[in-house]
């Protein structure tokens, strides 16, 4: 097997309007550590991913990224009133519900279509 000796995986997401994501993302909790004319560089703690400016509808809707929270409630509701006033056009939040395989979630749909997944692990499947 080969070691690739991985330190860090970042994600590449798309945006259809750039500042708009941008402010989405800052609104969520998260830094902008670098930022260029085609990328910002997002960080909330020790995670990061890539804001490209750049946008394809087909592979914007397709991405999901899961990220684990600790209160899929409190999420939602922070995130909910967020949204409120139409700031990030296309942005929308759903009430958090139990999956079958182990977790309260609360979808958030970025302002170009790309689905969060904000996963509070049950006790059973935590760890």
């Amino acid at each position: 097997m080969i070691d690739l000796g991985l330190q860090d995986v970042r994600v590449f997401v798309p945006s259809q309007d750039f500042a708009v994501s941008q402010g989405f993302y800052e609104a969520l909790g998260w830094q902008t550590d670098y930022l260029d004319h085609q990328l910002a560089l997002m960080r909330n703690g020790q995670h990061r991913f890539y804001l490209q400016r750049a946008y394809v509808r087909e592979w914007a809707e397709n991405l999901m990224l899961h990220l684990t929270v600790a209160d899929a409630r409190a999420c939602h509701a922070q995130i909910a009133a967020a949204l409120e006033g139409n700031a990030f056009p296309g942005a929308r939040v759903a009430p958090p519900r139990h999956e079958p395989y182990g977790a309260l979630v609360t979808y958030v749909w970025d302002p170009a279509g790309v689905l969060l997944h904000l996963a509070q692990w049950d006790e059973a499947q935590a760890g």
